[in-house]
């Protein structure tokens, strides 16, 4: 008679604790639509660390690009990275022109994170769109 044979299969490996990695020093980078704010912190390599948006905070519709609705996200974010990496001093870079660009980088400045500089990287355009054809007569 053949006997029944157990199969044991390797316990999984224990999953690894993500670590606190400690980052005096980032960078900030939010982009301010019409429609919505993202907010980003990296570390100074442009690794990021967290991220936030209006949307992402439960705003919906039009209630997004409010520049209330970019402090709270900016608030978020920054709570997070604050706890988490202990990041004091941030270099901002600003994209667009929505409405929540200052409130942004204001409530950073209330969460004591300190602004060490502010650029803004807006694309402008050069040389316009391909003009229309000429119309045949």
């Amino acid at each position: 008679m053949a006997e029944p044979t157990t199969t044991t299969s390797p316990s999984p490996a224990p999953k690894k604790k993500k670590s606190k990695r400690s980052v005096p020093t980032g960078q900030v980078h939010i982009l301010a639509t019409f429609n919505n704010t993202i907010i980003t912190f990296t570390d100074n390599n442009g690794g990021s660390l967290a991220a936030s948006s209006a949307g992402a905070c439960g705003f919906r519709g039009s209630k997004k690009g409010t520049a209330y609705a970019a402090q709270v996200a900016a608030e978020k974010a920054g709570q997070i990275v604050k706890q988490m990496h202990g990041l004091n001093k941030v270099d901002v870079y600003i994209k667009g022109i929505g409405l929540g660009r200052e409130a942004a980088v204001r409530s950073l400045q209330n969460l004591d994170i300190h602004v060490d500089s502010i650029k803004d990287v807006t694309t402008v355009p050069h040389g316009g769109v391909r003009p229309k054809k000429a119309r045949r007569v």
